[in-house]
């Protein structure tokens, strides 16, 4: 880094430096039953310039069940290949949408994706993506792992990693881990804190299992939260104790 990237480092809130923000694809529906809610698309950019403004370095995965899931896909009858990549390209068309979103808050962005579609947006080079960061550009990083059988959780889980992120918030429609589905059963109870190996062993299924495998292996944290609480992720970076930490 520079002196410049050292001195926005520093600024940053309680250490926070560098962060990787995965939403899911339904969390863009919104209202709708397909698509993207523009409303939430510009609440989320909003959500994202905050944190940049704070002095936080921002790396985004967004996933693709609001237009095509490949497992789905497969059980329709899709090769499951097939339907994966399918399912790659709906995660570029999302983070196209979520960088007209982003510009229109007045964040320069970069979507850089693990599958070449080169007239859209970047092919993703980790050494470029981190230099966008230290530049306070938000990246989208799109496509996944750019493989079949791998989900979103698990690209997050990889990108987090590759970029050196000090956090991975996983943004969902509850606001942390519970020991049952709150939806359902009004005695579940709120983790402020669980470790990887107890997300695995009892089945609680925030992230697909290769995610939490991947960040226990290299040590990184990660934060469940509710995106669709406003204001969450801008508390989270300030200190706030919100969610469930994993770690």
């Amino acid at each position: 880094m520079s002196d410049s990237d050292d001195n926005a480092a520093s600024n940053a809130p309680h250490g926070i430096r560098r962060v990787l923000l995965k939403i899911s694809g339904e969390a863009l529906l919104g209202e709708l039953d397909y698509g993207i809610d523009p409303k939430v698309s510009s609440r989320i950019a909003a959500e994202v310039a905050a944190v940049i403004e704070a002095g936080v370095e921002i790396g985004v995965v967004v996933g693709g069940g609001n237009i095509f899931r490949g497992k789905g896909l497969s059980a329709s009858g899709i090769d499951r290949v097939t339907g994966d990549h399918m399912g790659m390209l709906a995660t570029v068309m999302n983070a196209l949408a979520m960088q007209d979103a982003l510009e229109r808050a007045g964040v320069t962005t970069r979507v850089m994706s693990a599958v070449s579609v080169r007239e859209v947006c970047e092919d993703y080079i980790r050494r470029r993506a981190i230099r966008h960061l230290q530049k306070q550009r938000a990246v989208i990083f799109a496509a996944g792992t750019g493989n079949p059988f791998f989900t979103t959780d698990t690209a997050a889980s990889l990108r987090a990693i590759e970029i050196g992120a000090d956090l991975m918030i996983k943004a969902t429609k509850v606001d942390g881990i519970y020991t049952a589905d709150p939806m359902t059963d009004p005695e579940a109870r709120r983790y402020d804190h669980i470790s990887y190996d107890e997300v695995i062993e009892r089945k609680l299924q925030v992230m697909d299992t290769n995610a939490i495998v991947l960040c226990r292996d290299q040590s990184m944290p990660i934060r469940i939260i509710n995106l669709n609480q406003p204001g969450e992720l801008q508390r989270l970076i300030t200190g706030e104790n919100v969610g469930t930490l994993v770690g």
